[in-house]
């Protein structure tokens, strides 16, 4: 983890280096985590050794101050978060979570903030055995950025490209909270205390779908997660596999504290919110009683919102459907978030 120049707590306190900062919050601490790395922190590579059958499986996430969280966002949250939106992709693809590297810029070197956030990301990773391997530290605005790792079974992995017609189209948990903590930490509308809440929950420690998604690799088709708005990222599986759905926006699962408010915010929020990380799948119509046991068996509600359809002509473009609980069509314009036009 080199870094470019000394992290400074104030300017009437000493610098605290680089290297003691990583020991002291994060080296001693991934030591202690149980993975099955050959070399973790403290040499210029970490060494991996790949298991016999298996695929590895890497993504990357950046979180940057202003643009992903709110200054003022609690450090154990933002911990947790920084790990969790990353794991959730390795869930999108029927992953086993092993081992992630943090590059991070700060601002300053503030001790209570780097513990608390060091917390925060420990107490998800030792929950799934992933041991934090290597990175980065510099000065800078507030960015961090984390590498996660983690086992696949070839024959199994969930990719967004492998849709096909007739598949049902399901989504995992609920939507949409998320998207109503922005609106209300933005005032873009209000809620009651005990919702307010719920959405400040749900917008700063998602939980990341990892049983769910080792659940149900064979048994679903094409997945990903919900990161930008349902919107969006359906139209990813859909451009990937050269297909067009039709989906039931009322179907679309929803929280009790969502449901308090209006009508017309819980459809932005739940189909075009973002953050919610979870599970937006296919499977095929036959594999519906599979699908409820993945489900029960990680102990998260499931729930069928659509169906796949092949393209009725070579210049047909894979789109969205959307319909009502009638089957009456609905007229909607919907994005996913977009980190260089965000709404």
């Amino acid at each position: 983890m080199p870094s470019n120049q000394p992290l400074r707590i104030s300017s009437d306190v000493p610098a605290l280096s680089e290297f003691s900062l990583i020991d002291r919050f994060f080296a001693r601490r991934a030591a202690r985590a149980a993975s099955p790395v050959a070399l973790g922190i403290g040499d210029d590579c970490a060494l991996i050794a790949p298991r016999s059958g298996k695929l590895l499986a890497i993504s990357t996430d950046m979180l940057v101050e202003g643009r992903h969280f709110f200054a003022d966002v609690a450090p154990g949250a933002l911990g947790h978060k920084a790990l969790a939106v990353n794991l959730s992709d390795l869930a999108a693809m029927g992953a086993e979570p092993r081992a992630f590297t943090l590059a991070c810029a700060l601002p300053r070197a503030d001790e209570a903030w780097l513990a608390a956030f060091s917390d925060g990301l420990f107490a998800l990773a030792d929950r799934y055995g992933c041991a934090l391997i290597g990175g980065d530290t510099t000065s800078g605005p507030l960015n961090l950025c984390i590498t996660v790792f983690g086992d696949v079974d070839a024959g199994t992995a969930l990719r967004r490209d492998a849709a096909r017609d007739g598949d049902d189209v399901w989504v995992s948990g609920t939507l949409g909270d998320a998207r109503a903590g922005l609106g209300v930490a933005r005032g873009e509308w209000a809620a009651g205390a005990r919702a307010a809440v719920a959405f400040r929950a749900a917008l700063e420690r998602p939980e990341p779908r990892i049983a769910l998604g080792r659940a149900l690799a064979g048994v679903a088709r094409a997945a990903l997660d919900i990161s930008d708005g349902l919107a969006g990222d359906l139209q990813h599986i859909l451009d990937r596999s050269n297909v067009r759905a039709e989906i039931n926006a009322d179907a679309v699962p929803r929280s009790a504290a969502l449901a308090t408010l209006a009508p017309d915010v819980q459809r932005r929020c739940t189909l075009a919110g973002g953050d919610d990380y979870e599970l937006c799948f296919t499977a095929p119509a036959a594999a519906r009683a599979a699908v409820g046991a993945a489900g029960a068996a990680a102990g998260v509600a499931v729930t069928r919102i659509g169906t796949i359809r092949a393209l009725s002509a070579p210049s047909e473009r894979p789109a969205i459907a959307w319909r009502d609980a009638a089957g009456a069509p609905l007229s909607l314009t919907l994005h996913g978030f977009d980190h260089f036009h965000a709404d």
